[in-house]
């Protein structure tokens, strides 16, 4: 493989990030909460619309953590990695531009519509993971895996931004008013998401599977049910491969923690919406260019000590946190974070990529994100009950540094040899 196509296939992959990572932004973390508060679940008592979004949520992140070992699974015995991630994309892309269709009031469809897209988005990832090591050979994994986030970063980010733009002034764009730029902004992220997923298509290419004739779709689940089992024994056997996957467990809980309860943790101190977006969008360019530096970063001290760096540097973030007083303070956060998070995810990634089989990367990556999905689960769990018990925010989101040290201290034992 020449390097002009090498380089091709690498950007190609990376610029699927820019184009899921919309999703993320725009629709999970900031619209379509909003929306389905205030006009699909109009009306419903407040306790209510808590509920039917956070079942949304966990309905869509446990049939992934259910499914993923097994999808990567069979991804790997038939090569069909693509495919399989095709698949998913489609999904999720026709199921947020369905959200455009979702009328007043509806919010059971709404609720069905949102959790097929987060299905589509968590199961394409699987597959998009694993074709890391089809794109790059190890000692390229940081800085492809860094270029990737970066990538996703700064795409979310501008959409994000044309989307806010779109909501804030709908007369810019002739349309009648805020519920018609929402459904626009669904759509154009469904466009979004769409377009940018081409490049991967049409330039990646995934190592061929081990078996020369593809097996019949009977044979490939039945293969695949054998495999899985044998992956959880060899899993076991492989102390580096389980010790940082409990390592991982921990700290991305700290991660998605930060990520998920900020806005919460942000309107319980008083800071208006306003602040919060402008929070949400410096994190989101600053992330950008540091990513990058975390990708050189990790081929200069090596991806675990860059990840040790940034678990670091949740800690201090956390700290600092605690003690905030303004929206000042809440924007300097808000950079800090962009300052680690993606460098934190991308070295994860590559590091968990260089530890395992290449010819198995698709069913250890399932593995990989069953755990992603798994967390999130502990950290606002505790996070809530020790605001509770002991009545103050402030030290409930102190108790996520538990989940940072208890990470740190596992991956420190991961050896790298």
């Amino acid at each position: 493989m020449n390097l002009t196509t090498t380089t091709r296939q690498r950007w190609a992959w990376a610029f699927y990030d820019w184009a899921n990572s919309a999703f993320i932004t725009t629709v999970m973390v900031a619209f379509f909460p909003i929306f389905f508060r205030k006009y699909w679940a109009n009306g419903l008592p407040s306790e209510d619309i808590t509920l039917h979004l956070g079942t949304a949520n966990a309905l869509a992140s446990v049939s992934i953590m259910l499914l993923a070992p097994f999808l990567g699974t069979v991804a790997d015995q038939g090569g069909i990695k693509k495919p399989m991630m095709a698949a998913f994309v489609t999904l999720g892309v026709c199921a947020t531009l369905g959200l455009t269709l979702v009328g007043e009031s509806q919010w059971q469809w709404a609720m069905f519509a949102f959790v097929l897209a987060v299905v589509g988005f968590l199961g394409a990832n699987i597959f998009y993971d694993s074709l890391l090591v089809d794109v790059a050979e190890e000692k390229d994994f940081n800085r492809v895996s860094a270029l990737g986030y970066g990538l996703g970063y700064l795409g979310g980010g501008l959409l994000f931004a044309v989307c806010v733009l779109l909501t804030l002034k709908p007369e810019w764009f002739g349309l009648v008013d805020k519920t018609a730029a929402v459904r626009w902004a669904f759509g154009i992220t469904a466009a979004w998401w769409a377009l940018f997923s081409i490049p991967l298509w049409l330039w990646v290419r995934e190592r061929a599977p081990a078996q020369a004739v593809r097996p019949s779709l009977p044979v490939l689940l039945r293969q695949s049910v054998g495999q899985l089992r044998d992956t959880f024994r060899h899993i076991r056997q492989l102390r580096v491969v389980w010790l940082f996957l409990l390592a991982y467990w921990f700290y991305i809980d700290g991660v998605d923690t930060v990520i998920l309860m900020s806005v919460d943790y942000g309107k319980a101190l008083g800071f208006a919406d306003d602040s919060l977006i402008t929070a949400l969008l410096i994190t989101q360019f600053i992330a950008f260019p540091a990513a990058l530096v975390f990708g050189w970063v990790g081929n200069q001290w090596g991806a675990k000590r860059g990840i040790l760096a940034g678990l670091a540097g949740y800690v201090l973030i956390t700290i600092m946190a605690s003690r905030m007083e303004n929206a000042q303070e809440f924007y300097l956060l808000a950079g800090s974070v962009g300052l680690v998070q993606g460098g934190v995810q991308a070295l994860s990634r590559s590091l968990y990529a260089s530890l395992i089989p290449a010819e198995q990367a698709a069913e250890f990556f399932g593995f990989y994100n069953m755990l992603g999905k798994f967390a999130a689960v502990l950290g606002p769990l505790l996070v809530g009950w020790v605001g509770v018990l002991t009545g103050s925010p402030r030290l409930g989101l102190l108790a996520v540094l538990l989940l940072f040290g208890l990470g740190a201290w596992l991956l420190w034992k991961v050896p790298r040899d």
